[in-house]
């Protein structure tokens, strides 16, 4: 995800306010008016002078709910659960608000605050599956389509990343009779930063609240500037930015990282500066945001001495601690082919936020460059598995070179077989495993004496499928002297193996193999195998053991 839309994805991802205060007014409506409409907040007037009922507060005091509602529940109105369950979601009790919904559901005490508070306080709690099921379960068609009801559960599907599903659940819903309003929209708009297709279905719902005589407000610019810079449509950003000013309205700081952000798709420099110099005029302070993100235009411009002097900037001010301009400025040099200065920028980094054992910071390193779409190449690659290598961080180095392996690059021999050792030291033996795999199936050449490094290490973790496929493909290029371990590493493995009928095939295949390589079972093995016989088939066991025994005179007789 690109920087500023971060900071516009939050903006934009606002909730309809809740019509709580209906809970406990003195009206008996159970909605309020759109933000957009309100002019002033409503004096709270409660029905008595104990807003608190003592069933009430007991409910919300007791420490086995489904007692306490047993007792008192039937004296409770809705608007007294309704209340409670306010209560319990500022509280963060989502077991109680889990309990009293159900309770709510069965003895059918529910109203669209009840469905709109649930929605709100365990949209994080519940996955989309639950919270599409939760919908669906409505019975009440007003409560169903209010819009507060509908913004609740299209703004958890959003949060979810089911998109798609939002969308079409939208559509449903206005055919069941949701009028959308602006928090709607806004929603929606938020979802669509991270999706591909995701600039052309803004469009189609910017259209839509226009065609609704909804009007943009500073959140709904701030949504679609994000999609813009998402998608690299930095006319278009610079379009919506315009328009937002003609209108009217006043572009904050997240506004500007947006724009900033889509004339970084292309480097930009010129119209990134004077951006800078207007957003000062208007009085507005460049933040670690807006200043991170000029650093990438910096870089994406090849502007990389301007880079540096914007990163020593970005440090005196303790803009510097997590990582992040590092990331940029390395990737970009690593890009253009600069690797040495590349390596003196990670190096920086490292020594000011990795200290000896440090492992989680690097991965959040790693983390933040994947949310920042920092795609390293191969360049960018070699440096970290190097220099994880060498500060002796082997499981890191190695995690990094399957996502390198993943994004289509492939890694040298040299550093293959480096990595391998230094994994199989430290009884890493599957991942060295997985290293071996990465060249075997790679185009590059491979040093047959990379078979017989592996196969010393899977016998040493005794990973006996594992070495004997190694043997088995690679029988000429693993010295004599080396595979004499593994005699007792099929004896093992044969004894293991019975205990298995899984891998009875497995085995019988190792046993058919044994022979045409010069390894027989000892006599202790064989009875062992005669005696479990039956898993095998009598008459076919005693075939392969013949052969064995063939073999064993054979090598007696010499």
């Amino acid at each position: 995800m690109e920087i500023s839309s971060v900071a516009a994805f939050s903006m934009a991802f606002r909730h309809s306010p809740i019509p709580s205060l209906s809970i406990s007014c003195s009206s008996t409506s159970t909605t309020t008016e759109p933000p957009h409409s309100q002019t002033h907040r409503k004096t709270i007037k409660f029905r008595n002078s104990k807003p608190f009922s003592s069933a009430r507060l007991e409910v919300q005091q007791a420490s086995d709910l489904p007692s306490a509602l047993a007792r008192v529940g039937d004296m409770l109105t809705v608007k007294d659960l309704n209340a409670t369950l306010h209560h319990f979601g500022n509280s963060n009790e989502f077991n109680h608000i889990s309990q009293l919904f159900l309770w709510m559901q069965e003895n059918k005490k529910l109203d669209v605050s009840s469905y709109s508070h649930y929605v709100r306080f365990m949209a994080n709690k519940l996955d989309a599956a639950t919270m599409l099921k939760l919908y669906d379960s409505i019975q009440d068609e007003s409560a169903k389509d209010n819009v507060y009801v509908c913004n609740s559960v299209l703004s958890c599907l959003i949060k979810k990343g089911k998109f798609d599903t939002a969308i079409k659940l939208f559509q449903q819903m206005k055919e069941d009779g949701l009028v959308p309003d602006v928090v709607t929209y806004s929603t929606l708009l938020a979802g669509c930063i991270k999706v591909k297709h995701g600039y052309p279905k803004a469009l189609e719902l910017i259209q839509e609240l226009q065609d609704n005589k909804l009007r943009m407000d500073d959140v709904i610019y701030g949504a679609i500037l994000a999609v813009c810079a998402s998608n690299s449509k930095w006319e278009e950003a610079e379009f919506y930015f315009n328009q937002m000013k003609d209108g009217g309205h006043s572009p904050n700081v997240y506004h500007y990282s947006s724009l900033l952000n889509a004339y970084s798709a292309c480097g930009n420099y010129k119209k990134a500066d004077t951006l800078i110099q207007n957003m000062k005029s208007e009085g507005l302070v460049p933040n670690k945001v807006i200043l991170t993100t000029l650093l990438k235009v910096y870089v994406r411009g090849g502007l990389f001495e301007k880079s540096r002097e914007l990163l020593a900037e970005l440090e005196s001010l303790g803009y510097a601690e997590d990582e992040i301009p590092y990331c940029v400025l390395m990737d970009g040099l690593a890009k253009a082919g600069q690797i040495h200065e590349a390596k003196i920028v990670f190096d920086e980094m490292m020594k000011k936020h990795v200290r000896a054992g440090e492992m989680e910071s690097v991965k959040e390193t790693l983390r933040k460059m994947d949310k920042l779409a920092i795609s390293p190449d191969y360049n960018t690659f070699h440096i970290l598995i190097k220099y994880f290598c060498r500060e002796k961080m082997y499981l890191l180095a190695y995690r990094t070179m399957e996502d390198m392996h993943s994004k289509g690059y492939q890694p040298v021999e040299e550093l293959c077989s480096s990595l391998i050792s230094h994994l199989g030291q430290v009884k890493a033996y599957s991942e060295a495993f997985s290293v071996y795999n990465m060249l075997k199936y790679s185009k590059r050449t491979m040093c047959k004496a990379l078979h017989e490094k592996i196969l010393h290490i899977l016998i040493a973790g005794q990973l006996l499928k594992d070495a004997y496929v190694v043997v088995k493909d690679n029988a000429t290029f693993i010295s004599r002297p080396a595979t004499k371990n593994l005699q007792d590493l099929f004896e093992m493995a044969v004894s293991r193996y019975l205990g298995q009928p899984e891998k009875k095939d497995l085995l019988l295949h190792l046993l058919q193999w044994m022979p045409g390589q010069g390894y027989v079972v000892n006599s202790s093995t064989r009875n062992l195998i005669l005696k479990n016989s039956q898993l095998f088939g009598r008459q076919l066991i005693a075939e392969v053991l013949s052969k064995h025994q063939v073999k064993l005179k054979a090598q007696k007789s010499h």
